[in-house]
């Protein structure tokens, strides 16, 4: 008889943290963390295929105590970004919203008794300059709705851990949640020892210190998380929280699954890291 390969029956959506470099990472594309990103990029495509997209963006903060949802069913990009070459404002990232999945993510979080705004805007550049690497519109197409949701505009790793765990039943609907950041992020230390081979000793320890919590035992995994960012070096690799934020809530979004993390590169006073919180469905045949 011959063999034929049948999926898995429909299981949760894992989440993901990409780490996403600036504006000028999408023409680095010899850079090892490009090639890493079209390769979870094809993971989810191929194999996680959702139905739509809610993603995280260090690059977008609502208020202290409220989340912004961007409605919009058809936006352009931002180009949040200065002083970089004219052909840089040019770029194009074929996206559309989901209104129908922007009210589910509103639901959730006012389940949650989270502060909500509707608002319409574009993908700001910490979404689309990864997208451009992971979802090449010409090699990779995304092909789904994707619907970008604010930080809060503070630096409280327990909030956003919750607003994660207000979203993560989506992944029973076939949605696939993202948060976009590094896992270590110090710009000042990254222009002061540009053109070196210099990597901060901080990179090494943080990034270490983060895998550590992050794939912990999901029981133990929140108490952990918190206490990363008590740790000695931690304002040293992020002294502002807004690109570390968007794991925690990944991390509140992957409920009982573990976290494993893919790959990493400290490089200077940077992490590339990127991590999966749980499993992602596989085919299995049958004769």
């Amino acid at each position: 008889m011959s063999e034929t390969t049948v999926s898995n029956p429909p299981s949760r959506t894992p989440v993901y943290f990409l780490g996403i470099g600036g504006p000028n990472f999408m023409e680095n594309t010899d850079h090892p963390a490009y090639a890493k990103l079209a390769e979870v990029g094809q993971e989810i495509t191929t194999k996680v295929k959702p139905k739509a997209i809610v993603v995280f963006s260090a690059h977008w903060q609502g208020s202290p105590n409220k989340i912004l949802v961007n409605v919009a069913e058809h936006t352009d990009l931002i180009y949040d970004f200065y002083g970089f070459p004219p052909h840089y404002y040019e770029y194009d990232y074929p996206n559309k919203g989901s209104p129908e999945i922007a009210d589910r993510v509103i639901e959730k979080l006012t389940a949650a008794d989270i502060q909500v705004e509707r608002v319409e805007r574009g993908l700001d550049h910490g979404v689309w300059v990864g997208f451009v690497a992971a979802f090449d519109p010409k090699r990779n197409p995304l092909n789904v709705p994707i619907v970008q949701v604010s930080l809060y505009d503070n630096e409280d790793p327990g909030q956003h851990y919750r607003m994660g765990q207000a979203l993560q039943s989506l992944r029973d609907e076939g949605v696939l949640i993202i948060g976009a950041g590094m896992a270590v992020h110090n710009l000042r230390d990254f222009r002061a020892i540009r053109g070196t081979d210099k990597t901060m000793p901080y990179t090494f320890s943080f990034d270490e210190a983060l895998k550590e919590a992050a794939t912990s035992n999901p029981e133990e995994r929140q108490a952990k998380m918190l206490a990363l960012m008590r740790r000695h070096d931690a304002r040293k690799a992020h002294p502002t929280l807004e690109h570390v934020l968007p794991i925690y809530v990944t991390a509140g979004a992957a409920g009982s699954d573990r976290g494993e993390r893919l790959w990493t590169l400290p490089e200077g006073s940077l992490s590339w890291a990127q991590y999966r919180f749980g499993e992602v469905p596989s085919a299995q045949k049958e004769l």
